[in-house]
């Protein structure tokens, strides 16, 4: 069985005002070597990570203990996390200290500057590169109701930005971020990496921020798609959602069935209308690519993968996931939720926040 990590990112927040605290420094001077707790872009953010695991019911234990353990180290020193993929409330981000990361403000302007923004990242073992390439040529029309089922960022700088993910957007703005086209071979997706890197406008491998991509340290597909989700059984549910089509992807290519010839185009509006309506709207279909609800684009997402996740004894877990998503809603929804029943209060939707992330 194929294993699954995945990777959250974290926002630092003052429980009280909701305000963004630049404390990472503090937070990760306490860190123990057994800890998965690492710095980001802004010293505003945390990354946790989980070990390679088979079972979603370990993925889950760890996904929580990391947020246990982050929020902990966070609360010693005054802050608090919060599993939101934008900051409700306004934000100058303070660069984390660095080399690489002075490089990146001084070439990106404020692409750099604004960008604290919070993903899910999950990673997938492959057998090799070649499996790697083929499962990142057929997943590429699934991925936007990924995006939409996690979408977690309504609000940009103390305003409803009018979209379920606003991070997408924000994302977008760096020079390789998105939607690619079919890749072909390893060979292709290697030279197409390199070609990238010899124009210049990119400072190195790392900044390959595809939608998907093969791992640069892992054997793995890393799906990076996804807002970082405010409940834990949603991060869950996505892991097993991306193993489940990395697997389908690679029996596909084994079975000689080729990707589909999907324009890149047509994923970049998917993923935009994902990002703009997430679970409350229409879609656009990853087969038909003409607008479907919401309901029915999930549901083939799951008829889609059900054969790798019923192999994988995820089958149950999905459904009764995704209906419980649906029901509650997802973090941009419940956001909003708090937002109305308080009258505009953004603190409170950080404190709710704050509470549902450990929860």
């Amino acid at each position: 069985m194929r294993s699954v990590g995945v990777e959250e990112e974290l926002l630092l927040v003052s429980a009280d005002s909701g305000e963004p605290q630049a404390v990472s420094g503090a937070v990760l001077a306490s860190v123990g070597e057994d800890e998965e707790l690492e710095k980001e872009l802004q010293e505003e953010q945390l990354e946790t990570g989980t070990r390679p695991r088979t079972q979603m019911v370990d993925l889950a234990v760890e996904v929580r203990r990391w947020r246990g353990a982050a929020s902990q180290r966070a609360r010693a020193v005054g802050a608090d996390v919060a599993a939101l993929a934008t900051s409700p409330r306004a934000v100058d981000p303070s660069l984390s200290p660095g080399e690489r990361y002075l490089r990146m403000a001084g070439e990106y302007g404020l692409t750099a500057q604004e960008q604290l923004t919070c993903g899910l990242h999950v990673h997938v073992s492959v057998e090799s590169d070649e499996e790697g390439v083929a499962v990142l040529d057929r997943i590429r029309p699934w991925l936007a109701p990924l995006l939409a089922m996690s979408a977690n960022s309504p609000f940009w700088q103390g305003e409803d930005s009018g979209y379920a993910s606003y991070r997408n957007r924000v994302w977008g703005r760096w020079p390789s971020a998105g939607p690619v086209e079919v890749f072909g071979s390893a060979g292709n997706y290697r030279e197409r990496v390199r070609s990238m890197i010899r124009t210049g406008a990119l400072l190195d491998e790392g900044m390959i921020y595809f939608d998907a991509r093969l791992a640069r340290n892992y054997p793995t597909v890393e799906v990076r798609v996804a807002d970082v989700c405010l409940d834990a059984r949603d991060t869950v549910l996505l892991a097993a959602l991306v193993r489940a089509l990395v697997e389908t992807a690679a029996r596909q290519w084994r079975e000689g069935d080729p990707p589909m010839p999907v324009d890149v185009g047509l994923l970049r509006l998917a993923a935009w209308r994902a990002g703009r309506s997430g679970l409350s709207g229409e879609l656009v279909h990853p087969v038909t690519f003409e607008p479907a609800p919401a309901e029915s684009v999930v549901g083939a997402l799951l008829d889609h993968t059900a054969p790798a996740l019923s192999d994988a004894g995820d089958l149950s877990l999905a459904k009764e996931g995704t209906e419980d998503l649906f029901r509650r809603g997802n973090g941009a929804a419940a956001q909003r939720a708090v937002f109305e029943e308080t009258g505009g209060d953004l603190s409170a939707v950080v404190a709710e926040a704050v509470r549902r992330t450990v929860a």
